[in-house]
């Protein structure tokens, strides 16, 4: 195997399916995977399978009555109008996350995946490592949310903390807010979690503001980066760079966990950011420098978002694991192989290119950038008061 990075993946993480036409789809994975393999960036030896989660896992982060009733009502044909309605007002069974058979165990094998991830990494010395099933940033602790059942990302963490005694830096880079991490750790000095994502005045969930910034112990170590509609590369990088490296030198973690949704990419159906997939690249390109010299290089990522699902996410994914596994990245044209393979299942045209070719400024650019400047430099000094 690869000293540098690991791959987690199974074809039993498709099972993780609503239904035919819902907007989360675990084809991203395969569709990102396979353009990984045709690249010539993924080796089989760098391929390991994922397990499952157990409940006392999950019960780290979930409440245990939570988790009797996703295993209740994971044969979604046989249930009584009472369990249904029971379900429904835990967030199961409603039109982001409808019930679907086997919803427990496709769910427990993704917190699994992740699991397996930050074992990879703490265990087997393998600097990087990687889940692009999971991601699922919005799971609360008895509460199913925006596509996500259990909060895989969340999971991790609380086991990190218990079986590593380490101290957890959580970067979200997803158009959502992270927020059922945030609040699994709103009280907690020791995990520091950094969300840079679309402004809740617009976007579900409708939080992460940057007054959202932890409680009692934990004061000061949320972070939120709350960003205007129609953010471009150069807005959302110049933040990004400037606030990850300040949070990194202030908090010094043993370990870093991302989420790395790509639905901040202009052509993005579910947001209304408009960047390119440059980004992806910058990205994790931080991530990897700060891991290597605060962390020893431990760095475990997942997915997270992204609902373009021919046209963006593969490329941002690969762009991920580029960084991750550490190829030479250039502006490559995407394999013949790879483009004629999925084509016929887009409806859209798919890019010749790893990158985006530049798109048109959007309106009211300078004054998007402003906004977003002045958000940046309200957080920059929360952080040096924390620092002090």
């Amino acid at each position: 195997m690869s000293r540098e990075a690991c791959f987690i993946d199974s074809p039993l993480l498709l099972t993780y399916q609503f239904y035919e036409g819902h907007p989360f789809t675990q084809q991203r994975v395969p569709l990102t995977r396979s353009l990984l393999e045709a690249l010539g960036w993924l080796e089989e030896k760098q391929i390991q399978p994922p397990r499952i989660a157990t409940d006392e896992e999950l019960e780290l982060v979930h409440e245990q009555g939570y988790i009797q009733l996703v295993k209740a009502v994971s044969t979604p044909n046989t249930l009584s109008a009472e369990l249904r309605q029971q379900a429904y007002q835990h967030g199961l069974g409603t039109e982001d996350t409808p019930l679907f058979p086997h919803m427990h165990e496709a769910s427990t094998l993704v917190v699994g995946a992740t699991l397996s991830a930050v074992e990879m990494v703490m265990e087997q010395g393998i600097p990087h490592a990687l889940n692009l099933s999971g991601g699922l940033h919005h799971a609360l602790s008895g509460k199913a949310s925006g596509f996500c059942i259990y909060n895989d990302c969340a999971v991790a963490i609380a086991y990190m903390r218990k079986k590593y005694d380490v101290r957890v830096l959580y970067i979200d880079t997803d158009a959502h807010h992270g927020d059922g991490v945030q609040w699994a750790f709103y009280h907690d000095p020791q995990v520091m979690t950094i969300s840079l994502h679309e402004t809740g005045k617009y976007l579900f969930p409708g939080t992460g503001h940057i007054t959202e910034r932890g409680d009692g112990p934990g004061l000061g170590f949320t972070i939120n980066l709350p960003l205007e509609p129609y953010t471009e590369d150069e807005s959302f990088i110049s933040i990004y760079q400037s606030i990850i490296t300040e949070a990194v030198k202030v908090f010094r973690p043993d370990v870093i966990i991302t989420q790395n949704g790509a639905d901040a990419h202009r052509w993005d159906p579910l947001t209304h950011l408009a960047c390119s997939t440059s980004i992806y690249q910058i990205i994790p390109q931080l991530v990897h420098e700060l891991a290597h010299q605060y962390c020893e290089g431990r760095w475990i990522a997942t997915g997270g978002g992204g609902y373009d699902i021919y046209r963006v996410v593969p490329r941002a994914w690969a762009l991920l694991w580029g960084v991750m596994s550490e190829q030479a990245i250039t502006q490559l044209p995407l394999p013949p192989s790879w483009l004629q393979q999925w084509q016929p299942h887009s409806k859209e045209q798919l890019p010749s290119h790893l990158f985006d070719t530049p798109f048109p400024a959007m309106p009211r650019k300078q004054e998007i950038m402003e906004k977003n400047q002045r958000t940046a430099d309200r957080v920059r000094n929360y952080l040096q008061r924390l620092q002090s």
